[in-house]
């Protein structure tokens, strides 16, 4: 297998670690943020502007891919790599937390997922073994287990039986996944409790997956609850294999999740914040389409060096979005990601540098956050 993962340093104040993760299509630096490319697109953005801007690694979605265009179009064309002309690692999603997120339109049995399809409504079904054949049909580097991504809140014999029935998923994967240049990642659940979250991760470390995911969280639960989950999560899984947490994208809570162990995280926030007229900032959040910007021609983050702040300013960007021009989008949406990446950089400089709390807490006072 062309995957392996090197732990480089462990931070001396906290649980934060650097490493590099090694795959068919190069090397990730960690802790990293990697941009959702739900369609087989960042929206907005080009390959080469990714890599522009230092993007390591990108997502894809399983469910939305085997929707339209379809898998098996998807190899044809060279899988997602040759499809969107991504030539840096990529990561799918098993599918599972878009078929729960329909809600009535699913049913979970013990073989799969019954659901209805969102675009045309016809019948669907979706189980561990066609999760694998459409994942490697995609061709990404790294593949996730199918697991139920169960609600918050959520009583615990629910929690029980979904996170019992992910881990009988999990060797179903295993069992079925023949790519030998895929890792594929197995997906603690367990929800809110600390038991079931054991189980989890103990039965997952059994299979001896070559990295792990702590899912359902960033469901709605108060950053004090992922916190505490991820408090008693992260230390039981293995020191010698990356460690992902699903589903994050704001400044605080991938600082959370790296000063816990955390190596890799992802989310659409930057993008589709982006897409509503909201900056991130050094300062904080920026609502560019606010009349208190009209006449502000200073860059949206007079700290940034992205192509957007070194360009244009705050007055034009809020025209852009006030006349419905796509590049009002656009230019915050590669603002949003630069800025996120840059972040990481420099979180990733400041463990090197055994100064994380210390950069964390004055990052926390200029952007507004409070500092514990």
């Amino acid at each position: 297998m062309n995957f392996s993962f090197d732990l480089h340093k462990e931070s001396c104040d906290c649980k934060a670690r650097l490493g590099t993760i090694h795959t068919p299509h190069g090397d990730i630096e960690t802790p990293v943020f990697m941009p959702v490319g739900t369609k087989a697109t960042v929206k907005t953005m080009t390959s080469g502007e990714l890599e522009e801007m230092n993007t390591q690694i990108i997502l894809g979605n399983t469910y939305h891919l085997h929707l339209r265009p379809g898998h098996d179009l998807v190899k044809e064309a060279g899988g997602l790599h040759g499809f969107m002309q991504w030539h840096r690692p990529i990561l799918t999603d098993s599918g599972g937390f878009q078929v729960f997120s329909l809600g009535a339109l699913r049913k979970i049995t013990e073989e799969g997922v019954k659901f209805r399809n969102h675009i045309d409504g016809s019948e669907m079904f979706l189980t561990p073994e066609s999760s694998m054949e459409i994942q490697e049909a995609l061709g990404a580097d790294i593949i996730m287990c199918f697991d139920e991504c169960a609600p918050y809140p959520a009583d615990y014999e629910y929690i029980k039986n979904s996170m019992e029935r992910t881990t009988r998923w999990a060797k179903r994967c295993k069992e079925a996944h023949i790519r030998e240049d895929q890792a594929l990642f197995g997906i603690v659940q367990g929800g809110m409790y600390r038991d079931l979250r054991e189980i989890s991760a103990r039965d997952l470390v059994d299979l001896d997956f070559p990295g792990y995911a702590v899912g359902g969280l960033s469901v709605g639960e108060p950053l004090s609850v992922m916190n505490e989950v991820l408090d008693y999560t992260v230390p039981m899984l293995p020191r010698n294999k990356p460690r992902y947490l699903m589903g994050v994208g704001s400044p605080d809570y991938l600082f959370e999740a790296v000063i816990r162990g955390i190596d890799m995280a992802d989310c659409v926030l930057p993008t589709r914040i982006a897409r509503n007229g909201t900056a991130m900032t050094s300062q904080g959040r920026v609502v560019i389409k606010n009349a208190s910007y009209k006449r502000d021609f200073t860059p949206l983050d007079p700290e940034c060096d992205c192509p957007v702040c070194k360009t244009y300013s705050r007055a034009y960007i809020r025209h852009l979005f006030n006349t419905d021009e796509i590049l009002g989008l656009r230019l915050t949406t590669i603002h949003n990601l630069n800025f996120l990446i840059k972040l990481m950089e420099k979180i990733r400089e400041a463990i090197k540098d055994d100064c994380l709390m210390e950069f964390k807490d004055d990052f926390y006072r200029k952007y507004g956050y409070n500092v514990s």
